[in-house]
């Protein structure tokens, strides 16, 4: 009952703003937000869920697509050697994003031309990556391939657009998830607005995700300090083990 009220009075905020506007004036094709720009990973995160949802002047259909920051991600291929499976080839891929989450309010390859996928890099299989070093085509695309399925299979990109609700002809929501395994850093939520099969209006909603309490402070000191963090651990790793010794020996 409380998501729903919460629900209505966003959709509340984004409507009147537009509704309010003078006969004369032009009102934005497109209004975007998320129910918060903040998503804060404590020592007991299990994955969350983010609302997005907004307007549009006059009809048409709407993509969300969700990045994380970019990465340069290896891929390896094995291979069998004297009966032993080793690593004989990889590919460094750069400009990856580290987390890639798309939803639509109907088939992309419905809305828009490959064309325009590729320049807004709409669906996985639209990205640019760039390589580390020339190779075949073939090859290529079995390295993107590897990468794309480890990506999915981490729950870190989706490849199938999740749905995108309507409520009347305006107004409309979705639910963008975050696994426990998410990434920090700053995200970039790009909500694109489709008409004719030309996108009509875009616009970005800032999100950042970000370890907090405890958990941050850990973080950070094994970064920063790791020859120290590294020095703790192992005396934190002896004095559980005498400690431990001490007990089983009294029982």
């Amino acid at each position: 009952m409380r998501r729903a009220i919460r629900l209505f009075l966003f959709m509340l905020a984004v409507a009147l703003p537009a509704l309010a506007l003078p006969g004369g004036a032009r009102a934005q094709e497109l209004v975007a937000d998320s129910s918060r720009h903040l998503v804060a990973i404590t020592t007991g995160f299990v994955g969350t869920e983010v609302l997005l949802f907004g307007a549009t002047e006059g009809r048409g259909d709407v993509i969300i697509v969700v990045r994380g920051p970019t990465r340069t991600e290896v891929t390896r291929r094995k291979g069998r050697h004297g009966g032993i499976w080793i690593n004989e080839a990889e590919v460094r891929f750069t400009n990856v994003p580290s987390y890639y989450w798309l939803a639509s309010s109907k088939p992309i390859d419905k809305l828009l031309r490959a064309e325009a996928l590729d320049r807004h890099g709409i669906g996985v299989e639209h990205l640019a990556f760039a390589t580390s070093k020339k190779i075949g085509e073939r090859d290529l695309a079995g390295f993107r391939e590897g990468l794309l399925r480890n990506k999915v299979k981490d729950g870190l990109f989706t490849t199938k657009p999740r749905d995108i609700a309507f409520l009347g002809d305006r107004l409309f929501r979705t639910t963008i998830y975050f696994p426990a395994n998410v990434p920090t850093g700053p995200y970039t939520v790009q909500v694109f607005l489709v008409r004719d099969g030309r996108v009509a209006g875009a616009q970005t909603v800032p999100l950042n995700i970000a370890k907090v309490g405890i958990g941050a402070d850990v973080y950070h000191f094994a970064h920063t300090s790791s020859a120290l963090y590294g020095i703790f651990a192992i005396v934190i790793a002896l004095a559980a083990g005498l400690l431990a010794g001490v007990i089983f020996r009294k029982v």
